[in-house]
């Protein structure tokens, strides 16, 4: 009989920095994966060591180090949408499988379905009938109630509360302890400020702030897309070639 160690999947948490830790805190409290190695974009991270894990590499290097360590499963823990979706699709394009990294102190109901590069951190509370996209974070002690909809690449912050039949659009962002009564869209690329309180529909592309919140910013012109979709960052370097795929 195989021990409660060799039972665990292997696999390689792709990013190292703060939301790298808290994805593998969750690993190792859930105890369904036995976390190898992360991966990560910054070069001077190569050999260090990230809470006890070695850093084996950069995301080119994946293939060669999963083949090396019998590896086939990852997840992405990089907080940014954009970045986090863009290379979700690349490393699961290369052949690798995509894994959730769900607290178990989470409450899932019976009935929720959940898509692949998900992240549910400690406290959350996710209630019957909702969906739950790929590459989604439900951080800390946030709460999504019934029939909800999160799409692709959002954030929900920590001590969100989205009421039933809530609708977010793929890559928005729920700032933390805002409220979204029942019913709302959150447009897809929106932003929630902090502490709102959402009594209407956000646009896509906006952000909008205060109780009860209001429109403060919107992506008018197309030129405006890239700086919105990943903002105030340089493009990461590992997003403008794509990860080799693994050998067959």
């Amino acid at each position: 009989m195989l021990s409660k160690r060799e039972q665990r999947v292997p696999c390689v948490i792709l990013g190292c920095g703060g939301h790298g830790r808290v994805v593998l805190d969750i690993l190792v409290n859930a105890g369904g994966h036995d976390v190898v190695g992360f991966v990560d974009s910054n070069p001077d991270m190569t050999g260090r060591r990230v809470d006890g894990i070695k850093v084996l590499g950069q995301p080119d290097d994946l293939p060669r180090l999963c083949d090396q360590l019998g590896v086939q499963h990852t997840i992405v823990a990089v907080g940014d949408n954009g970045a986090r979706r863009a290379l979700a699709d690349h490393v699961e394009t290369a052949g690798f499988v995509l894994i959730n990294a769900i607290h178990p102190s989470a409450n899932l109901a019976r009935n929720v379905t959940l898509g692949r590069n998900i992240v549910i951190a400690a406290g959350a509370l996710v209630c019957a009938h909702c969906q739950i996209g790929d590459s989604v974070i439900l951080n800390t002690g946030c709460l999504v109630d019934h029939e909800s909809l999160i799409g692709t690449a959002t954030h929900i912050c920590p001590g969100a509360r989205l009421a039933g039949r809530v609708t977010v659009e793929s890559g928005a962002f729920v700032g933390i302890g805002a409220t979204i009564i029942q019913s709302v869209r959150v447009g897809y690329e929106a932003v929630v400020g902090a502490g709102a309180v959402v009594t209407h529909d956000v646009a896509p592309m906006s952000t909008v702030v205060g109780v009860p919140a209001r429109e403060i910013k919107r992506v008018q012109k197309a030129a405006d897309m890239h700086t919105w979709l990943v903002p105030g960052r340089a493009r990461p370097a590992e997003l403008e070639r794509p990860i080799p795929a693994r050998a067959p």
